[in-house]
């Protein structure tokens, strides 16, 4: 019987482990940690986004820059097939109201243990506690276990690592220099969808770090012109912001302070109401009250929001009615760097496609294949994460039961 080896035990390598195993090649799963899936787990465990219900057009525009090449794989396994695969499962999956499709017992838990015990029951054999440490002088895989190094060798191999974020779930990048000894070209690895520092004043950030700001609309226009905007919430850090809307437009931000030293956001902390309304509440007399107090009762702007206009409007335009308003409907915030790439939850960079033949195979490399987020690609959350990897797993699957027999 023909063999595989797949090192890391993530939806990617855990895909491509089924393709193998119903072709009838003898699969054997390797992964540092003490189990298998953490990420998939952590990231489930407030909800498992397993994809989204978008148009695919609409689906295939979050990948940006890197559509061209992660599309091909959408189609071979896009967010129907992965509904799909879910009930053949056993689970019934259901659609937000965002659009986001979730399994119906909505944690990653039962899902991914009901799917390792269906592979185990197949045939494949999972190891854990084994760290991958390149290849020995023969050509043999090494690997570091709690017994000590050993050595094996398989028909072919599937690297599906990961990227570089949260390094505690396994995530930790040490395959970058591995495969560059080997003349593999990859993109430096960066935090996406992550969070940003902005630089608070101490007492900005006493009052407020942890604070969620709700209903406002970020709009951002990046190094080339390009324009973001939307609405939703984030919240204020000890360090700067994160949250789902500046995760959103993360890409954009980072990619501009990487060419340009910072990025500016603006936010609009009323999108319910005009200028022109706010310039009227604002020029009513405020007597007596406060500034803070002016604010709240005439346009109902309060907490966190008030906090940002003294932390970046001049202390003269607080008594300009237009001047005020202007910044409510456009407040410009700095922010200097991406947070950490260990702190971000997921990564762009890695092995780049120009490496890669439709199969996920590496050109230098026959007979080595790889997938799932140590490829270089990114996407936001929303399930676009987790369908890419789903698909990268499959075409790899596929592309080496096709190179095994091939060589038989």
């Amino acid at each position: 019987m023909k063999s595989a080896v797949i090192v890391g035990g993530g939806p990617a390598g855990l895909m491509a482990a089924e393709v193998l195993i119903q072709r009838g090649v003898q699969v054997d799963v390797y992964d540092a940690m003490p189990s298998l899936g953490r990420k998939f787990l952590i990231a489930g465990r407030g909800g498992l986004n397993l994809t989204h219900s978008e148009p695919l057009e609409v689906f295939l525009s979050r990948y940006g820059a890197q559509r061209e090449n992660i599309e091909p794989l959408l189609n071979a396994f896009g967010p129907q097939a992965v509904r799909e695969w879910v009930h053949d499962l056993g689970y019934e999956t259901f659609i937000g109201t965002s659009g986001r499709v979730f399994p119906a017992e909505m944690k990653a838990a039962p899902l991914l243990r009901v799917w390792l015990e269906r592979l185990q029951t197949a045939g494949v054999r999972f190891h854990v506690r084994h760290r991958w440490l390149g290849w020995d002088e023969a050509g043999d895989l090494c690997f570091e276990t709690p017994a000590g190094e050993k050595t094996l060798s398989a028909d072919v191999l599937l690297l599906a690592l990961g990227g570089g974020s949260w390094s505690k779930l396994g995530s930790d990048g040490a395959w970058v220099p591995l495969l560059a000894q080997k003349g593999v070209e990859i993109a430096p690895l960066l935090p996406a969808n992550c969070g940003f520092d902005v630089g608070w004043s101490e007492h900005f950030r006493t009052r407020f770090a942890g604070a969620p700001l709700k209903s406002v609309v970020l709009t951002f226009v990046d190094s080339r012109g390009n324009v973001f905007v939307r609405q939703g919430e984030f919240v204020i850090t000890e360090n700067g912001v994160e949250g789902s809307l500046i995760y959103a437009a993360s890409a954009w931000i980072r990619d501009t302070i990487i060419a340009n030293g910072r990025a500016i956001i603006n936010l609009d902390l009323l999108p319910n109401r005009t200028h022109d309304y706010l310039v009227k509440r604002l020029s009513q007399p405020r007597g007596s009250r406060s500034m803070s107090n002016h604010l709240r009762s005439r346009v109902n702007l309060k907490g966190v929001k008030v906090g940002l206009l003294y932390e970046f409007v001049p202390p003269t335009d607080f008594a300009n009615p237009q001047n005020l308003a202007c910044a409510i409907k456009a407040l410009r915030v700095p922010l200097l760097r991406p947070r950490p790439l260990d702190e971000a939850i997921s990564s762009a960079g890695g092995v780049t496609f120009a490496e890669l033949d439709d199969k996920l195979m590496l050109r230098k490399m026959p007979g080595v294949f790889c997938a799932g987020e140590m490829l270089d690609w990114e996407a936001p959350t929303g399930g676009y994460l987790l369908t890419a990897c789903f698909a990268s797993g499959r075409v790899a699957g596929h592309g080496m039961v096709e190179w095994i027999e091939n060589i038989a």
